[in-house]
């Protein structure tokens, strides 16, 4: 019988080969008899050598931030403003700065509308060095949104994505170009998806997207990208004295507030009075109904003497149709509530406890500014 012999370890064979030179993949220096090196200099590697070890060097995060920054960073743009500013009875000058996103090759540019309020004169400044004046189309306080203009066209405009496919864990790039000659970037994931944050004007903003993508001084207003490079929310806020929490305005509230803003340069919107976020129906809910969709908007909050409060809105209903349409997010609600709908009834079709489908009617006010 023949007895086999047992294979040599790895520390044996690197034992043996102590002596050996050690071979490197590509990252290793070429031979002094190799060819010439190119033109670059001494000593320099081959464009394609160079191209195989920064490939080799970037891992696939890397990549993916490098890739979706190239894409979107020659769209992003720094925007500069004048301010009147009052002191006691003197008037001064002030001056404000945030960045800005291109949606459209014609010179539309979504920013926030806190970068732009009370503007006197407004200048983009885009990556290459170019300025431009600038014109307010409209602004949003209730969504912190606004909108400007530059006179030019064929200017490099950004992808947009669809933030209702977004998914918590997914990654989120935060770009910025508070200086005016250089995007700032910054990378994280997605936290949580539906909160709600209060914006300057004191309004309630419904369905933000939390990241922890760091927002540094002076990116308010650009876009936060998917890993692809499309815009998927703009950056509007950091909580100040928190680690890590920072939230944007999904793109596709964006979309209808900016559809709003070109065509009548200012949002007018019905008011129901309550605060809600998207929540998952289980499945046993939804075939015990027979409900068209998987989900609903929750009732978190009813304000009082508001429409919802009169039409016997409570707390922890779950809305799961407006106006004969179905329901299945925040955005859904924000899209009906258009000027036309103001002071006409509406019904809404909810699930209290879980156990029960009601139907009520709420009249839509004017959305208190």
């Amino acid at each position: 019988m023949k007895v086999k012999q047992p294979e040599e370890n790895a520390l044996e064979q690197a034992g043996r080969q102590a002596t050996s030179p050690l071979i490197l993949p590509v990252a290793a220096a070429p031979a002094a008899s190799s060819a010439a090196p190119a033109s670059g200099g001494s000593g320099s590697y081959p464009a394609a050598d160079r191209e195989a070890v920064d490939a080799e060097a970037f891992d696939a995060y890397s990549r993916a931030v490098i890739g979706a920054v190239e894409k979107t960073g020659p769209a992003v743009v720094h925007i500069a403003v004048r301010q009147a500013q009052r002191r006691g009875r003197q008037q001064e000058q002030g001056e404000g700065a945030g960045s800005g996103v291109i949606i459209a090759s014609d010179g539309y540019i979504v920013t926030n509308s806190h970068v732009v309020n009370g503007a006197e004169s407004i200048k983009v400044n885009l990556p290459d060095g170019t300025s431009y004046p600038a014109e307010l189309e409209g602004h949003d306080p209730a969504t912190d949104l606004a909108l400007v203009r530059v006179p030019d066209a064929g200017l490099a405009s950004a992808e947009l994505g669809d933030s209702g496919r977004l998914r918590v864990g997914q990654m989120a790039i935060a770009i910025g170009n508070p200086f005016g000659f250089q995007s700032t970037v910054t990378s994280g994931v997605i936290s949580a998806l539906g909160r709600s944050l209060r914006s300057y004007s004191g309004r309630l903003i419904e369905n933000m997207i939390q990241t922890d993508a760091a927002l540094n001084p002076g990116n308010s207003g650009g876009p936060l990208v998917d890993s692809d490079g499309r815009v998927i929310g703009i950056n509007t806020a950091i909580i100040q004295f928190a680690q890590g929490i920072c939230f944007a305005i999904p793109v596709n509230t964006m979309r209808w507030v900016v559809t709003l803003l070109m065509r009548e340069g200012k949002v007018t919107r019905g008011f129901l009075g309550f605060s809600g976020q998207a929540v998952k129906l289980p499945v046993k809910i939804v075939r015990h109904f027979r409900l068209a969709s998987d989900a609903g908007v929750l009732v978190v909050d009813v304000m009082k003497n508001s429409p919802a409060q009169t039409a016997g809105l409570r707390e922890d209903d779950v809305i799961v149709a407006l106006d004969g349409k179905d329901v299945a997010g925040v955005d859904d609600i924000h899209r009906m509530l258009t000027a036309d709908v103001i002071g006409k009834p509406l019904k809404m079709t909810l699930l209290r406890r879980w156990r029960h489908r009601r139907q009520v009617m709420v009249v839509p006010s004017v959305s208190p500014e």
